[in-house]
């Protein structure tokens, strides 16, 4: 089935209301073991996207790697934003993509109106005029460019961070539940890269005493999707 291009008709709609700059935001990272979660941010304006562009995880990792480059120069702004394993620990999921969005956000060289956020729940909230879209990263090109942009920087980072702790293969599965960094969780453990809140621990008895427990109000944020996500 061929994909459809994504448009600009969400922020054309933004627009119509008032707003002059709009920025499209997507994560990356939310489902790994290890590594930040990552955010990003394009501002897009209205003109045409570069071809092929959609949302990354529909692109090949070669498309990927020669289509960022193109959006880093195309695009009017972006920005990236991260929050550590260590405050996806102590914060929940929800008030980390916050944060890493928020960070995003700000390293902005422009002050957006209003964002286009992918998915159906708002975790970013005031002071931003906020539009959620369901597949936003497939239909808004904005999002898309975010999308694209977050996930190479992204898996650039972990690809880096994997040269100390090759047996874990980052490289390859940027910090996802893989054959081979399950492997390596179970010889050696979860290394400093690595969320100690997660559920995949659960299953290494010998390394389940590291497991981090938040307190009752951080535990309750996103502990579904965690619990029954990303487990091991």
């Amino acid at each position: 089935m061929p994909i459809v291009p994504p448009t600009h008709s969400v922020e054309r709609s933004l627009r119509r209301a008032g707003a002059k700059i709009v920025v499209g935001l997507d994560e990356v990272g939310r489902g790994a073991w290890a590594g930040p979660v990552t955010v990003g941010a394009a501002v897009t304006g209205l003109r045409k996207a570069p071809e092929g562009l959609t949302d990354s995880k529909l692109l090949t990792e070669l498309r990927r790697r020669a289509l960022a480059p193109v959006l880093a120069d195309w695009v009017t702004a972006y920005a990236l934003g991260h929050a550590s394993p260590q405050e996806c620990d102590e914060l929940g999921m929800t008030a980390a993509l916050r944060l890493a969005a928020v960070r995003a956000l700000e390293a902005l060289p422009v002050e957006p109106d209003a964002v286009i956020l992918d998915g159906k729940h708002d975790y970013l909230g005031g002071p931003w005029q906020v539009r959620t879209v369901i597949k936003g990263d497939q239909s808004c090109i904005c999002v898309s460019a975010a999308s694209v942009l977050a996930k190479v920087h992204r898996d650039g980072l972990m690809a880096e961070l994997g040269e100390e702790c090759p047996e874990y293969g980052f490289a390859d599965n940027a910090g996802y539940p893989s054959p081979v960094h399950r492997a390596a969780l179970e010889e050696f453990g979860p290394t400093g890269h690595h969320r100690l809140s997660w559920a995949y621990l659960d299953a290494l008895p010998k390394w389940r005493h590291l497991k981090r427990v938040r307190d009752v109000a951080g535990a309750a944020e996103g502990s579904v999707d965690e619990q029954l996500t990303l487990g091991f």
